[in-house]
């Protein structure tokens, strides 16, 4: 079974391996029904989604009826203004079927006007926060993607407590020396404050060299298996790091496989062959693309 810990300050054991359900959102329900029963057997007892997923709400949603009461759900609104926010909460509940979701994020807020409009008057930090009062949501939190996202996170926590927080984590991110400081910063932030940190695009192997027919996320994923159990292990051997699954659901068997293995850091040497075999690349480099 995969371990579980306390998911910052909500009181509440998650799974190690959180399940991102953005890996449903062009799937079929039958076929979604079958990657959901996964998470069952393996103990993953935690789905993070968001209302820009495709249709990942409605898959979620669905098989939520019959297994609510043994999973953390979490969605994102990339909403900014607090009618849009309170309009698109409200949309989320109805395609998931439930009356409240245990945590709510602010989706990619790393740009600076956004991060100002979410937070100034009128903006969605207003409507979340009603929403937490009103019994809507349970806690709040904030992601996102680039490499000034850890430096974002720390200011949007000393504006906000929020209860999480998530953003990129591998070994190519981590190997340029300012993420991997704004990055360390965060962390001890949020080990000070009870703030569950979620990390994402673990097994990120690097942008699309030439865009494939057919893809199942908007970066090219390590599918090498002992490459895939040090990027997993990379994650899980830091503790109180969550590790969010890959969009690419073919990839979810074998990252669920390696997490139920004592996680021991791979060394700089193993990681840095992967690197040179596989021509890894950071997904974010300063002055590059910072999204998708």
């Amino acid at each position: 079974m995969i371990e579980r810990i306390p998911f910052g300050r909500t009181g509440h054991e998650s799974s190690r391996v959180i399940f991102g359900a953005a890996a449903l959102g062009a799937m079929r329900q039958e076929k979604a029904d079958r990657v959901l029963e996964t998470l069952l057997e393996a103990g993953v007892n935690h789905i993070d989604t968001a209302a820009s997923y495709g249709d990942s709400e409605l898959r979620v949603g669905a098989w939520m009826r019959e297994h609510r009461d043994r999973f953390f759900l979490a969605t994102k609104t990339g909403e900014r203004t607090a009618e849009g926010a309170r309009v698109g909460l409200e949309r989320s509940l109805e395609r998931l079927g439930v009356d409240r979701i245990d945590l709510i994020q602010l989706h990619n807020l790393v740009d600076e006007r956004d991060w100002a409009l979410a937070f100034g008057p009128g903006g969605a930090m207003e409507a979340l926060s009603e929403a937490r009062t009103a019994g809507k949501v349970r806690f709040l939190g904030v992601t996102g993607h680039g490499n000034a996202v850890a430096a974002m996170h720390r200011r949007s926590l000393e504006r906000f407590p929020f209860d999480s927080v998530l953003l990129p984590c591998n070994y190519t991110l981590l190997s340029q020396p300012d993420y991997a400081a704004d990055f360390e910063a965060l962390l001890a932030l949020c080990r000070e404050r009870g703030v569950a940190v979620q990390t994402i695009k673990s097994l990120a192997r690097r942008r699309w060299p030439e865009l494939p027919q057919r893809r199942f996320s908007w970066y090219e994923a390590i599918e090498d298996p002992d490459a895939l159990r040090r990027a997993v292990h990379y994650v899980l051997a830091r503790p109180g790091l969550f590790l969010n699954t890959s969009s690419d659901a073919r990839l979810l068997g074998a990252t669920l496989a390696a997490a139920r293995q004592a996680a021991e850091l791979p060394s700089d040497a193993a990681l840095a062959e992967d690197v040179a075999r596989l021509a890894m690349e950071p997904l974010f480099v300063p002055g590059g693309p910072q999204g998708p």
